[in-house]
């Protein structure tokens, strides 16, 4: 039995996570050799070491805080590592409960830009100030299979994220992206053009994803098909929001980028202050387009 196991490990492409079997990774711990995925790495000074070997002890003299087990980008490991990704979905349902109970909730929720247009001053949507709502569309769905589509995608890609980046860094991931997202369909769509959804932030997640990936060393192939189909579908479907999607894209894979490869005596300031970077560039859009309609 015990040869037949190892000629089925050898008979793997890439090697499987000692922790979880059904993960393969092509990461090692830098101590004991074993295979660890994103879940169980633990940032070292060298590479990245598996829990085992870090509750271990290291012989450096650290203090158990500063032994604590890291995500690839520096977030704690926390026992639910879908934590954040549930909520998000649950709170996308709840608001889509109630908007299929009273319709009317749709015109306080969605993202427009302006009403009434030039040469009337407008009273309503985000150049009447009413900047909530690029939060507000983020979590809002008219449709069975928007929701139902946006949902299954922050499921698969949002949970695995999470758990590579930690809690925190996939927030500022996600809202960062849905952000952008919503700035760049409020800078170019028309101002009376509604648009809502979470696709920009779960774009923001694909890209997001697709920069661990490539650092990881993983196959890209699952993960570039899947972003061509869907920049396929938002550019080949008309009633479809393609600057939510683009501008979420960019926000995902710039944050992405530095959340996975910020220097680590850095990581912190470098990883938030992209995303600073990103948001204040967002504003300045936002900015520049209100001053277009007013």
């Amino acid at each position: 039995m015990d040869q037949a196991a190892d000629s089925t490990q050898d008979a793997r492409s890439v090697p499987v996570c000692y922790r979880h079997p059904d993960r393969e990774t092509g990461v090692r711990c830098t101590r004991c050799d074993r295979p660890i995925c994103p879940e169980c790495m633990v940032s070292a000074s060298v590479g990245f070491q598996c829990p085992d070997c870090v509750r271990g002890g290291s012989g450096t003299g650290h203090t158990p805080q500063a032994s604590r087990p890291r995500t690839v980008a520096g977030g704690t490991v926390a026992a639910d590592p879908r934590l954040f990704t549930k909520i998000l979905i649950g709170i996308n349902l709840a608001v889509f409960i109630a908007v299929q109970a009273d319709s009317s909730l749709l015109d306080h929720l969605v993202l427009y830009g302006a009403w009434p247009p030039k040469p009337f001053a407008p009273v309503s949507g985000v150049a009447g100030g009413e900047w909530y709502r690029f939060v507000t569309s983020m979590f809002t769905h008219q449709e069975y299979w928007h929701i139902g589509f946006n949902m299954l995608s922050l499921w698969w890609v949002g949970g695995p994220l999470e758990a590579a980046l930690g809690r925190a860094r996939y927030l500022a991931v996600y809202f960062v992206s849905g952000l952008a997202g919503g700035a760049l369909t409020y800078l170019l769509a028309a101002p009376a053009t509604a648009s809502l959804g979470a696709s920009g932030a779960i774009f923001g997640l694909f890209g997001a994803t697709a920069v661990l990936m490539r650092r990881l060393q993983y196959d890209m192939r699952p993960v570039i098909a899947i972003l061509v189909i869907n920049l396929i579908l938002t550019f080949g479907i008309s009633n479809i929001a393609w600057q939510d999607h683009v501008g979420g894209l960019v926000a995902g894979v710039v944050t992405g980028y530095a959340m996975v490869h910020a220097p680590r005596e850095r990581r912190t300031l470098v990883q938030y202050g992209t995303c600073a970077v990103v948001l204040a560039l967002s504003v300045a859009l936002v900015l520049v387009r209100t001053a277009q309609l007013t």
